[in-house]
């Protein structure tokens, strides 16, 4: 069993390891007579549209495996939030008026949706966090395993430097807002690569992590710092990436740092090919989609056996301990393995990324 302590500080994060054994997911003929049938109602709350991966990718994985699960007669209820806890409250009220069976929630601030989650406690309705960890009662919790993510990026940071890596080296850290909890293990993950082996000059936190806010903060990062000064760039994620790009470019910079990113974005991983972004983490979203409509399927089925096989892990939130979890594995993107991991996994076809515009650096890379 893996048990991860998430608190408000991300300094006081914790790990620990022991062994846990594991039942096969898919072994649950024991579970034959379900609580409820097929025809149930799966609520989905994601929390924005700026990262392209919960419209493209997320909801519809997510809506394709109930369908599978339920012989096409689960349905799913979604909402988007767009960034707005004020509007994610109320999308999550909506859906315990209307009665669903269990409810999927992103959050977009995990601290102010708690009285959410304990109102549909009280509706006798179970919530799953959904990639990040919500406050409140929740009944279980799936995500990546987001320190590991911060690692990964900072490890490929420092790679590139080899045995040229000096303290004196300056990078900028571009963090995700300070209201995803998240956000805060991705950066404690960086921290913990970064720290005595360079120089982190200016560090953020991007609210709503929105691409502009980020580009921003690094027009203000390079007249502070000058962009010649600037070995590296930390970004938690693509779409900020995008922004730090077009920072640097307006600045003058034509030849760029090596950039950091996550979610393997269509944009990223072009710009991942021409040389612009150095890597991002890439994050198997089917894993993570179909997982998290197993568990709220088991979940409302009473199938307790394949419930407990799906989250043998165990995190703590500030108000919960003991959260039933699954933390699902992540792999550096670079332009090395695009193949096997975005195209290989079918989330792009190579004609999406290889457009016309980049036929010559496809063709470098052996991707045509």
């Amino acid at each position: 069993m893996r048990r991860i302590a998430i608190s408000v500080a991300a300094t006081s994060m914790s790990v620990m390891l022991a062994g846990c054994g594991m039942l096969n997911a898919t072994e649950s003929s024991d579970d034959a007579s379900p609580a409820k049938g097929d025809d149930i109602t799966l609520g989905l709350l994601l929390p924005e549209k700026a990262n392209t991966r919960y419209e493209e990718f997320d909801y519809p994985i997510f809506k394709a495996k109930v369908e599978s699960l339920t012989n096409s007669k689960g349905k799913v209820e979604y909402a988007n939030a767009e960034a707005d806890a004020g509007k994610q409250a109320n999308q999550l009220q909506r859906m315990i008026d209307d009665k669903v069976d269990v409810i999927v929630l992103d959050a977009v601030d995990s601290h102010a949706i708690a009285d959410g989650v304990q109102k549909a406690k009280d509706a006798g309705i179970p919530v799953i966090a959904y990639d990040r960890l919500a406050e409140g009662p929740i009944d279980a919790y799936i995500s990546f395993d987001n320190e590991l993510v911060g690692e990964v990026q900072a490890r490929s940071l420092l790679e590139v430097f080899g045995d040229q890596l000096s303290i004196s080296d300056k990078i900028v850290m571009m963090n995700g807002s300070s209201t995803d909890p998240n956000a805060k293990q991705f950066k404690a993950g960086a921290l913990s690569e970064l720290k005595g082996k360079v120089t982190i000059a200016k560090s953020y936190d991007t609210k709503d992590w929105k691409p502009e806010n980020a580009q921003a903060n690094m027009t203000e990062a390079i007249n502070a710092i000058g962009a010649e000064n600037i070995e590296a760039v930390y970004s938690a994620n693509d779409g900020m990436a995008g922004g730090i790009v077009k920072a640097l470019e307006a600045a003058g910079v034509t030849d760029l740092p090596p950039i950091t990113g996550q979610d393997a974005e269509l944009a990223a991983v072009q710009r991942i090919i021409t040389g612009d972004q150095y890597m991002s983490v890439y994050k198997s979203y089917p894993d993570e989609a179909e997982s998290a409509a197993e568990m709220a399927v088991a979940k409302v089925q009473g199938r307790d056996i394949q419930f407990d096989a799906l989250t043998r892990e165990r995190v703590d939130s500030p108000t919960d301990k003991d959260i039933p979890a699954q933390l699902v594995p992540v792999v550096a993107l670079t332009k090395d393995n695009i193949k096997d991991t975005v195209i290989a996994d079918n989330i792009y076809e190579l004609s999406d990324i290889c457009t016309a515009e980049l036929k010559a650096a496809c063709a470098e890379l052996k991707l045509n």
